[in-house]
């Protein structure tokens, strides 16, 4: 349906004559609404209304049956780095990409999340979303766990300066004492190309549009979330499955 006839028919629903025009031939219901509009433009911002709120409520419906049916995947996922507790008994997940300056803004925040309560299982799914740049970052943070570096790469990645390209990635890598030869080989692997696309499934049907986006428990949290609110939230949902 075009975005005019669905705005047609927004407009149509919120006009007294709705029942009646099923009984109109399309013309004359045309006719009609153009009328009720000229009399009234304000049916037009009640029909916009109408259709923000009808999207809304698809898209939490959507997010809660995603939840709900990807719960093992985003929270398990033996494909997804862990960091903080590997037993924690609450799970946070974090959609990311290293050239998002709110994602270095919030490193902090979620490392002192990890600081403060030990409890916590840090989930990491790499959405390079910001350019090739991104997509090389994700591919060999996502390698480098066949090295047993992911940590040290991530927080490296995470707290450097300037963009993350092919020859600052490979900076870092050297940095770490990562073998350049095994990385390169590694960020081809099936893992790595299975996570980012999954990483691009989850993110669209929880209607994640940029980084960073946190999972906690039943709340979805998009943008840069501070320490504090973090906490809050792990609570709440530890209390919740009590």
């Amino acid at each position: 349906m075009s975005v005019r006839n669905t705005i047609f028919t927004a407009v149509l629903a919120t006009m007294p004559f709705g029942a009646l025009a099923q009984t109109l031939d399309e013309d004359r219901v045309k006719e009609l609404v153009l009328e009720a509009i000229r009399e009234n433009p304000q049916i037009v911002i009640e029909a916009v209304e109408i259709l923000q709120q009808r999207e809304a409520s698809a898209q939490a419906q959507l997010q809660a049956q995603t939840l709900t049916d990807q719960r093992m995947l985003l929270e398990q996922d033996p494909n997804a780095p862990v960091l903080g507790n590997p037993e924690g008994d609450v799970t946070v997940v974090e959609f990311f990409d290293y050239n998002c300056p709110y994602c270095r803004q919030a490193m902090p925040e979620v490392q002192g999340m990890l600081d403060a309560d030990p409890n916590v299982r840090l989930v990491y799914r790499e959405w390079p979303i910001l350019g090739e740049g991104s997509v090389f970052a994700a591919r060999a943070a996502l390698a480098s766990r066949n090295q047993g570096k992911y940590e040290e790469f991530h927080w490296a990645m995470m707290g450097m300066t300037g963009r993350a390209e092919e020859a600052s990635v490979m900076r870092i890598a050297n940095e770490v004492g990562l073998d350049i030869d095994q990385l390169l080989a590694d960020m081809e692997s099936p893992e790595v190309n299975a996570h980012l696309e999954e990483s691009m499934r989850l993110s669209q049907a929880l209607g994640f549009n940029g980084t960073p986006s946190f999972v906690i428990g039943e709340d979805l949290l998009p943008g840069f979330v501070e320490e504090s609110v973090l906490l809050e939230v792990v609570q709440k949902t530890r209390d919740a499955d009590q």
